[in-house]
């Protein structure tokens, strides 16, 4: 059996996912999308929102209109439930036809139950009109509170995931719900795989964008239960191998590689960039501990005064390593990084450029220092970003 070291894993994770070696603008963002085969989605947006700055991680300064366009334009991608709320290619549609009927199968799905001829309602509004908004429909909500949901957003969203509607697109963050037998490409559209072929797949693809992965990240990466893992694994085309300092008290540990993960060392150069607290590459915070040794989570939800690194702190990534996190906003043209929290001295020029490249992006003109570790460092790190 192989034995890969910690650092030649933690290269074929990167390289896996696309933050090692020459970036594929070629392929640009879809050709990213297919890689990863899913980006989450989240409301947050603070230097920009989730799903944009994975493609910016990875391929640098890509225009957030063809970000945009690149997921929803054209039918090439579609909103669904895979480790979250995801923007997935098109092409992995039958792929999740094993979760839609999981969801037929449920008495209840996002709430209450709703009569038939509201469901009924619903997708005939959507034939005739074409695709709708949730208040296109007639209104997502009963009350103000945002958790108060209408009958005909609960009918649209059990639709949604069952698959007689999808949504391939988003208007001012508002989903936008097609039927799917008119949105999605006519040969998926009819494609019905088995459970078991779904989940095959599924997970050598998850094998692939991970690079080496524990069973609990492949479970992690679509979200699925261990039996349906199990019942897959051993024929999904992935490979057994140990890791050191992956098992019990920094002993090999059992994971599993893409084969052609194997095939080559890692080599290239390595992405000096932020990275999303939702980004595939850490959004696992067990193996983010595992490979990098950060201790990260999102802590936009814990009371001001229980943060530590901030609101939405993004980790920062240089030389294939995790170094520390900055917490941004922005205030007009102004990028302002209002804690940075930073490993060593020696990785500020890494954290000026990234601050740099990154308030180019948004376009900011300037950044602005808030909080420092050592107040030492503020008068380097202000002449590095000039």
């Amino acid at each position: 059996m192989t034995v890969l070291g910690a650092d030649d894993a933690r290269r074929i994770a990167l390289r896996a996912q696309g933050l090692l070696g020459a970036p594929d603008r070629r392929g640009g963002v879809r050709g990213m999308l297919r890689r990863l085969g899913s980006v989450q989605l989240d409301t947050i947006s603070v230097l920009a929102r989730s799903h944009e700055l994975v493609p910016y991680a990875r391929l640098g300064a890509v225009g957030r209109p063809a970000v945009e366009a690149a997921y929803w334009g054209s039918g090439s991608g579609f909103e669904y439930w895979s480790h979250a709320a995801c923007v997935l290619p098109v092409e992995e549609w039958p792929l999740f036809a094993f979760r839609r009927r999981g969801y037929r199968a449920k008495a209840h799905v996002w709430g209450k139950q709703v009569d038939a001829a509201t469901y009924r309602t619903v997708l005939d509004k959507l034939r005739a009109e074409g695709p709708l908004t949730s208040t296109e429909l007639g209104g997502a909500k009963k009350t103000a509170e945002w958790w108060d949901w209408s009958d005909t957003k609960i009918a649209v969203e059990r639709a949604l995931a069952f698959g007689d509607v999808v949504c391939t697109e988003r208007r001012s963050w508002k989903r936008v719900y097609a039927l799917a037998e008119q949105a999605v490409p006519a040969e998926l559209f009819a494609a019905e795989p088995t459970d078991e072929e779904c989940l095959r797949t599924l997970v050598a693809q998850s094998g692939a964008a991970l690079g080496v992965a524990t069973r609990a990240d492949l479970l992690d990466y679509h979200r699925l239960r261990a039996d349906q893992l199990d019942a897959v694994l051993p024929d999904s085309g992935l490979v057994p191998v140990q890791v050191a300092g992956w098992g019990p008290d920094g002993s090999p540990g059992a994971a599993w590689a893409d084969p052609g993960a194997l095939a080559a060392a890692p080599r290239g150069r390595h992405r000096t960039t932020l990275l999303s607290p939702f980004d595939s590459l850490i959004w696992d915070r067990p193996r983010t501990e595992r490979i990098f040794g950060m201790l990260h989570r999102l802590e936009a939800y814990t009371p001001k005064h229980k943060r530590v690194h901030g609101y939405f702190a993004m980790p920062l990534l240089t030389g294939g390593r995790l170094v520390g996190r900055v917490d941004p906003a922005r205030e007009g043209r102004t990028l302002v990084a209002r804690q940075i929290s930073l490993d060593s001295p020696r990785h500020l020029e890494a954290l000026a450029g990234a601050l740099r490249e990154a308030a180019s992006w948004v376009g900011c003109d300037g950044v602005r220092i808030g909080t420092l570790p050592d107040e030492a460092l503020r008068p380097p790190l202000e002449r590095l970003l000039g």
